[in-house]
């Protein structure tokens, strides 16, 4: 049994502070949801267990695909995620439960045909513990899917700026950008249970605003938990980066619409 959340993330997640993550973060491009649909290779209703499935943004953005599910089992170890998924999905195919990446009771041995992990795996804490209950929750022909959304500090100035000003805070965390998670697939319990993984990319843009970059940034769970004279520090130098726009592509300047350059990173790891 395991019950480790990393500390900041048990701060920075806490009841209260998930409402502006789910309306700051973005949701997924279609074609990612599409693509780890036709992974799984079977036409039938999918059993799918979503880990760290936080406020719910890609289950609601999987189910909006039309994706034929018999039956999705969210697990999520924050309280106050698990409020706001409450509040946001609801769907008669749907349950949530406690749990984490390496204890996830609530599901029985090779009941699932996915294992969607959405924006959450580079908080795992062990590798190991992690493979070995995705091995026994899936199905032998079972997928696990890791997926990712970040800001594309290649695309433009301003969001390398960004991003520089907001990741001196990070304070050790193990943020996706590191790819310390790739670890994984080093570990003896991933090797003896699942495939190589296989990776795709979407590079693209998303509308943006001043307030956007701004609710994105402090939704960040290092940010969230900076004293308030740091947060309004941070504010201050956001909007001037902001104001400033290096490399910025407008999309409707009247309204103060422009491109926010964005990647989706999907990895598959097929059970053996």
């Amino acid at each position: 049994m395991s019950t480790k959340v990393h500390t900041i993330a048990q701060a920075g997640f806490a009841v209260g502070t998930n409402e502006l993550y789910d309306r700051a973060r973005p949701s997924y491009p279609p074609e990612s949801i599409r693509f780890i649909k036709r992974s799984v290779g079977i036409a039938t209703p999918l059993n799918i267990v979503e880990i760290g499935a936080g406020t719910g943004l890609f289950t609601r953005a999987l189910l909006a695909d039309d994706t034929t599910i018999a039956t999705l089992k969210a697990i999520e170890p924050s309280a106050g995620m698990r409020e706001v998924f409450k509040q946001r999905v609801s769907h008669a195919s749907v349950t949530l439960s406690d749990g984490t990446f390496d204890y996830v009771p609530t599901v029985e041995n090779g009941w699932a045909d996915l294992i969607i992990i959405a924006q959450a795996f580079h908080w795992c804490p062990d590798y190991s513990k992690a493979c070995a209950e995705f091995a026994r929750i899936l199905k032998p022909s079972g997928t696990v899917a890791f997926i990712w959304n970040l800001e594309d500090r290649d695309g433009a100035g301003w969001v390398a700026q960004i991003r520089d000003r907001i990741e001196i805070h990070e304070n050790g965390t193990p943020q996706f950008r590191l790819g310390l998670w790739r670890q994984v697939f080093s570990t003896e319990s991933y090797n003896k249970n699942f495939k190589p993984p296989e990776e795709k990319e979407w590079v693209y843009h998303l509308d943006a605003s001043e307030k956007i970059c701004i609710d994105r940034a402090f939704s960040k769970s290092y940010i969230s938990i900076l004293p308030s004279d740091e947060k309004e520090r941070v504010l201050e130098d956001i909007k001037a980066i902001v104001a400033k726009g290096d490399g910025r592509v407008w999309i409707d300047e009247s309204k103060g619409v422009f491109e926010y350059p964005y990647k989706t990173l999907v990895v598959l790891s097929r059970k053996k």
